[in-house]
C-alpha cells in the first residue's frame, strides 16, 4: 500500500516514488525535457532509472497525484556543503502537468521538500534553473529563493568525461 502524505489542497496528495512507478518517472522525465526544448537529450530508460532510483538509490521521487491521477513530479538527490558541514538538498526536476498548474502543487511539492531538508538536517535546498523561463524564475523569487549569479555552472560529460578520466592515469 502506498503511504499517502495530505497537503493544503483538497485531493492532491503527494508520495515517495516505488519500483513499479518507474514508467509514470519516465513519462514524466519526458514531458519536462518537451517543455524544456530538450527532449533529444533524453536518453535514460526504465532499465536504467530501475537501476539508478531503486537499486542503487541515487535519487528520491516524489509524486504529487490530484484526484488520484499523477499530476506532478519532483527527484531530487542529497549534496553536500563542506562549508556548512551538512548535506542539503538538490532539485534535480520539478515538474507539474499544463493542465495542473495554477493550483499550487509546484509550491507544496517545494514546501514538502524544505521540510524534508529541515527534518533530515540538511542545510539548504537548491535547484538549477533555465534562463528563459521566466514563470519558474518569478515563481522561485515568490518562495524566497535567491539566484546565485556569482557561480558559474561546469560540466564534463560524454566523450570529454571519458578523456579526463583516463588522464588520471
Amino acid at each position: 500500500m502506498k503511504e499517502l502524505i495530505d497537503t493544503c489542497l483538497s485531493d492532491f496528495k503527494l508520495r515517495f516514488a516505488e519500483i513499479e512507478d518507474v514508467s509514470l518517472i519516465l513519462g514524466f522525465i519526458k514531458e519536462l525535457a518537451d517543455y524544456e526544448k530538450m527532449l533529444p537529450e533524453v536518453v535514460a530508460t526504465e532499465e536504467v532509472l530501475r537501476e539508478s532510483l531503486f537499486k542503487q538509490k541515487n535519487a528520491e521521487v516524489i509524486i504529487g497525484e490530484y484526484k488520484n491521477e499523477p499530476a506532478a513530479f519532483a527527484l531530487f538527490f542529497h549534496n553536500f556543503s563542506t562549508f556548512l558541514g551538512r548535506p542539503g538538498i538538490y532539485l534535480e526536476d520539478l515538474y507539474v502537468k499544463p493542465e495542473m498548474r495554477e493550483k499550487g502543487m509546484g509550491k507544496i511539492i517545494l514546501s514538502y521538500l524544505a521540510k524534508l531538508a529541515i527534518d533530515r538536517k540538511c542545510g539548504r535546498l537548491e535547484w538549477w534553473c533555465l534562463d528563459w523561463n521566466e514563470p519558474s524564475i518569478k515563481f522561485y523569487k515568490q518562495v524566497g529563493a535567491v539566484s546565485m549569479d556569482d557561480w558559474t555552472v561546469y560540466r564534463v560529460a560524454d566523450e570529454a568525461l571519458y578523456k579526463l578520466a583516463s588522464d588520471s592515469n
